[in-house]
């Protein structure tokens, strides 16, 4: 009985210590993407190689292409203005396109490959 007691208070006492889903244990961290930083993911699920840019090198409203070759399929924009991602690598809005608000958007899948984006003013 003694035995049994104690297997089931360890099994209670790890539970806490796991995910509660598989959906916790995809989310990204906070510390993956900085406050002021607008993060770029090559893979769906905030997995791949990851692009950081902030306002210290990126300059307001002007098309900022990624690295030739590469795009993107999951954001995060921590950067506390709006960033809008684009489709085309010039930022051609006949292409897909959307605007991400910058109070803290994090974006597992983005509907379309993220070859370009703009920081915006306010």
């Amino acid at each position: 009985m003694r035995t049994t007691t104690t297997t089931v208070a360890l099994l209670a006492a790890t539970a806490f210590l796991l995910p509660t889903s598989a959906h916790a244990a995809s989310e990204p961290r906070l510390g993956d993407c900085a406050a002021g930083e607008l993060c770029l993911w090559s893979k769906a699920g905030f997995k791949g190689t990851r692009h950081v840019y902030d306002l210290a090198h990126t300059d307001i409203e002007s098309c900022t292409p990624l690295p030739p070759g590469t795009d993107a399929q999951s954001l995060a924009n921590r950067m506390g203005r709006p960033v809008t991602t684009y489709q085309s690598a010039e930022c051609a809005e006949t292409g897909e396109f959307d605007t991400h608000p910058g109070a803290g958007t994090w974006m597992p899948q983005v509907p379309y490959r993220v070859k370009a984006f703009k920081v915006w003013e306010s």
